[in-house]
């Protein structure tokens, strides 16, 4: 009997190969001080900032560790701790210029990544994945802002 991998197994090892060519691409371009992991953290900053905790609960890991992920991005020069306009007593993380400017490098290898996987799979299929997980994600991402509806 033949085994098939799950779907979930499947979406993840499509999503671990689109981050680590975004990794590389950043590499490519000179940014060769952030990893996966600050990485997936980054990726969850929205765009007026985020909260650790909020983070931390995102890119499922502690708050130590999301700290700790913050901590060196800060000390790159990526982001920065800001308060939260909404509670003086919480801070925000978000994008610093430097940080900013490494966005279209990771935008430009995911829309690579989307060009060969139409290549790949063809424009009705390409488009029917796209239309699939954006089905999806209306039950399965809690953190979905209205405005990414």
């Amino acid at each position: 009997m033949t085994s098939q991998l799950s779907v979930g197994v499947l979406m993840f090892i499509a999503a671990r190969d689109v981050e680590n060519r975004v990794i590389e691409a950043m590499r490519r371009a000179g940014v060769d001080d952030i990893t996966v992991a600050q990485g997936r953290v980054a990726a969850r900053i929205g765009p007026h900032g985020t909260r650790l905790s909020d983070l931390a609960e995102q890119a499922q890991v502690t708050k130590q560790t999301a700290t700790a992920l913050v901590d060196r991005l800060e000390a790159a020069g990526y982001v920065e701790r800001v308060p939260d306009p909404r509670d003086g007593r919480a801070r925000l993380v978000r994008f610093t210029a430097k940080g900013e400017a490494m966005l279209p490098v990771a935008r430009a290898e995911e829309q690579q990544v989307e060009r060969e996987w139409e290549q790949h799979l063809g424009a009705r299929r390409m488009r029917d994945l796209r239309e699939s997980l954006t089905l999806l994600r209306e039950i399965t991402d809690p953190y979905q802002e209205p405005a990414d509806v």
